[in-house]
């Protein structure tokens, strides 16, 4: 998934190791990837989490699939290539928040298998864990959502590629979490979600 062409590069290495950080943080690294249909609950669930960890004394960052495209994937746009870029960089950018020690909450549509594959394999290169959240909802509820009204200009033809309408979604086969934003609350998701990374080992039990 790397497109590294620079020539001469060594990873230099520093002299605090993750259990120096884990010592200061008390807890370890990680990347939380949330995926689902565009409106499916993602950025919500992924806030409510961020504040359930920073309420426990616990230092978690959410990077969200609008907010980056403000800068860092701003020269981005929606075709496969650019959305496999977009993952890739936003992968490369988690792995070195969760090698510093913080819980990396990922919200991002990510619609193909093999883009997100590739994250949890760079994850798995350097030993940091990487858990998939798969927001489980149903395509009609997510246009009855639809706060931007994404899914009506799809459906009018006035947007091309639109995930879940006129380009696949391909569901998480075998995610570490499959939670049901139709059905269940927001807030019981999110404990959901802590629950998982206590059991894990990645923070204490509350």
């Amino acid at each position: 998934m790397s497109n590294n062409k620079s020539a001469n590069v060594v990873w230099h290495h520093g002299d605090v190791s993750r259990d120096d950080r884990r010592a200061v943080t008390g807890q370890s690294g990680c990347t939380v990837w949330l995926t689902g249909l565009p409106s499916s609950g993602k950025s919500t669930l992924a806030f409510a989490v961020e504040k359930l960890f920073t309420d426990r004394g616990q230092v978690a960052y959410v990077l969200d699939g609008d907010n980056v495209r403000h800068g860092l994937c701003g020269n981005l746009g929606f075709s496969a290539d650019d959305r496999a870029e977009n993952i890739r960089r936003i992968g490369e950018v988690a792995r070195l928040f969760a090698d510093a020690g913080v819980i990396v909450l990922c919200s991002f549509v990510s619609p193909y298998r093999a883009d997100r594959a590739g994250v949890r394999t760079m994850h798995d290169a350097i030993d940091l864990s990487f858990f998939e959240i798969y927001i489980n909802t149903p395509v009609d509820i997510c246009e009855q959502r639809d706060p931007k009204g994404l899914y009506k200009k799809a459906r009018a033809g006035d947007i091309k590629g639109f995930t879940g309408v006129d380009d696949p979604y391909e569901a998480p086969e075998a995610p570490d979490l499959e939670v049901d934003a139709a059905n269940q609350s927001v807030a019981a998701n999110a404990e959901r979600v802590v629950r998982l990374l206590s059991e894990r080992g990645i923070i204490a039990a509350s």
